[in-house]
């Protein structure tokens, strides 16, 4: 009997995934300037930026970068010059908790575990079950 060794999507499996997250958190918390919120969010400060910080309650314009552990590019706005615009309160868990700590003009980076983001079963999209998300998000306003 054949093996079938097609490629699988980018999204993996639950279990793939874990380890690949476990082992990325690993590294990343490792580096250099990397804080840990009680939640379990890891942010490192890219540029910082003094001012009002949103609230759960702010809508928010923001350019990011969305990466999967393995380096696939989920989504990058900065590439398509154009910022994107969102109730904060529709953002996962840990973007909500990430973002309320920046300021007006901050970049961050953000690395999002599964149970803050998509959790066990993934979006059904790009991003798989227990994938942990690395984000690079500027605020480029809120109201």
């Amino acid at each position: 009997m054949a093996r079938n060794n097609s490629k699988k999507s980018a999204k993996g499996s639950t279990g793939q995934n874990r380890n690949l997250t476990e082992e990325f958190i690993k590294k990343y918390s490792a580096k250099a300037g990397v804080t840990a919120t009680d939640s379990g969010l890891y942010f490192r400060i890219i540029e910082d930026a003094d001012g009002a910080k949103p609230s759960e309650f702010d809508t928010v314009k923001i350019h990011q970068r969305i990466l999967l552990a393995d380096g696939s590019v989920i989504d990058d706005t900065y590439r398509k010059g154009l910022p994107e615009e969102f109730a904060l309160a529709e953002g996962i868990e840990g973007l909500q908790e990430g973002l309320q700590l920046m300021s007006k003009g901050a970049r961050y980076e953000f690395v999002i575990p599964p149970d803050l983001a998509w959790g066990r079963k993934g979006n059904g999209g790009k991003i798989g079950p227990n994938a942990v998300m690395q984000m690079d998000v500027r605020l480029v306003d809120f109201f």
